[in-house]
């Protein structure tokens, strides 16, 4: 390649960088006493300027920390700096509306987004980030023009262009309903760090000059909005397929984007497409065009892995999945029990819609969210649910749970025996009581008669004892969902 290339970029990155080790410095739940200091610092000078509302009994925070300490980690953990971003940050959402506007934004015009600009694919990478692709070549001149056209037709409210707040609602999605999700399926590597970053495949094959220079402004619009106000949401961006003359224009390209960005540029040539890939992700989560077994290309629906499958039950209806991964949608609290419900969101013909279109197993959120004391514990079968069973309930009930639980007893067998043999408590903690004193001793002794199937050496089987399961389970809560603009909302899907 040509020197205009540095160095570091010509190629996959070092092997180390797919370890999750390497992804988890500098976030939550693996940060030095250094970096916890100033993400305390940093707290205080956003409490000060009323910025930033900390969590209550009664109310949540009023940002989560993982967003907190994106804007630490863009800013190397000085709180001065971090603390200078995310107040400019604060100001334009504001002047925006931004919260509004997402609740609101024409659905038609989100997908239009959509298809001009990275797409999940519905997948994740080995560390649980989830995988987008951008398929450069789509973009032609037609399609540009057309886009542009209609941004330019669009009325909205605030200082920043359309074209902007349009491309903003593809990030919103990103952080308030994609990384939450990724966050909450549990089987994933550190379930105690949020997934707050996104893998991106950037596919330039059969780009030739002029197309490049005529999405200049594109890019721009990309990389300035990503670097102000959605700080160090990117992990890594690989490039497939740079043509012969890319080294000869890098030297300009890569001034459409910050610094820190374009040290997270990988240009890989065809024979490093698949090695590196497939140190990063599973081969079943790669698309087939780049030697992978996933049918997936831009402008397809996401295909959700069986894993995040496996934790949502679906509201029934012939469109449900195409908005649910298509549409502007947001995480909500649906009760007591730690499920999470996404909200479609966004405007249809005018009418604005506010309704479920998902549930998130509270299994999988109790992993995820790693609550710091989890209040509902409940033994299966022994204690009656605290909340009065609905059409939703029921319809979750039905459904095959997830897999993974949040401890493997050593005998599943004998916990069984244990469990249908404990009498409903009154209370959580008449219930923590009797698991911790049950052992196979408690149980009445067998009839005096002989086996009817004796063992083969003869000799009956000696007791078993089962360490008891911890009262509390202590996580550290990190909290994904935006709160509901109407309080009512709760009460309604509940």
């Amino acid at each position: 390649m040509d020197d205009d290339v540095p160095q570091n970029q010509r190629g996959p990155p070092p092997a180390e960088a797919a370890k999750a080790e390497t992804r988890l410095k500098g976030h939550l739940g693996h940060l030095t006493k250094e970096e916890e200091s100033s993400f305390e610092e940093f707290k205080k000078l956003c409490i000060k300027e009323a910025l930033y509302t900390p969590a209550t009994a009664e109310t949540k925070a009023s940002h989560d920390d993982g967003t907190l300490i994106r804007y630490l980690r863009a800013r190397k953990f000085v709180p001065q700096d971090a603390f200078a971003q995310f107040k400019d940050t604060e100001i334009w959402r504001k002047e925006n509306d931004l919260d509004a506007l997402y609740e609101k934004i024409d659905i038609r015009d989100y997908q239009e987004a959509r298809s001009v600009y990275p797409q999940w694919t519905g997948r994740r990478d080995k560390r649980g980030i989830p995988v987008y692709l951008y398929e450069v070549s789509k973009l032609d001149s037609k399609k540009m023009v057309a886009y542009s056209s209609s941004t330019s037709k669009a009325k909205t409210k605030g200082p920043s262009p359309t074209r902007m707040l349009r491309l903003f609602a593809l990030y919103e999605n990103l952080t308030r309903f994609v990384m939450p999700l990724c966050s909450a399926v549990p089987g994933r590597p550190n379930p105690e760090t949020p997934v707050d970053q996104s893998n991106n495949i950037v596919d330039i094959s059969k780009v030739g000059l002029k197309q490049f220079w005529s999405l200049r402004s594109h890019m721009q619009d990309a990389s300035t909005l990503a670097t102000a106000h959605y700080p160090e949401t990117l992990d890594r961006i690989f490039i497939i397929g740079a043509p012969s003359f890319f080294p000869t224009v890098w030297g300009w390209i890569k001034k459409w984007f910050d610094p820190i960005t374009t040290s997270k540029i990988f240009i890989l040539s065809s024979h490093e497409v698949l090695p590196t890939l497939t140190s990063f992700i599973d081969i079943e989560d790669i698309p087939k065009k780049y030697g992978g077994k996933l049918d997936f290309e831009c402008g397809k629906l996401p295909i959700l892995d069986p894993q995040v499958k496996q934790c949502l039950t679906m509201v029934p209806g012939s469109d449900t999945e195409k908005l649910f991964l298509t549409a502007p949608v947001r995480w909500i609290d649906a009760g007591e029990d730690g499920e999470m419900t996404a909200l479609g969101v966004g405007s249809l013909d005018g009418k604005q819609r506010k309704e479920p279109v998902a549930t998130l197993h509270s299994l999988a959120t109790r992993i995820a969210t790693h609550s710091s004391h989890v209040q509902s514990l409940r033994v299966q079968n022994s204690l009656p649910n605290s909340r009065p069973a609905t059409a939703h309930s029921q319809a979750v009930s039905q459904k095959q749970p997830p897999t993974e639980s949040l401890s493997a007893p050593p005998n599943t067998a004998a916990t069984s025996i244990i469990a249908t043999s404990i009498q409903p408590p009154s209370d959580l903690e008449s219930a923590t009581i009797s698991l911790q004193n049950a052992s196979l001793q408690t149980q009445p002794p067998p009839p005096s008669e002989s086996l009817q199937h004796p063992l083969a050496n003869g000799r009956p089987p000696g007791p078993v004892s089962i360490p008891p399961p911890p009262v509390q389970i202590e996580r550290t809560k990190t909290e994904y969902v935006t709160p509901p603009s109407d309080p009512s909302e709760i009460k309604t899907l509940a």
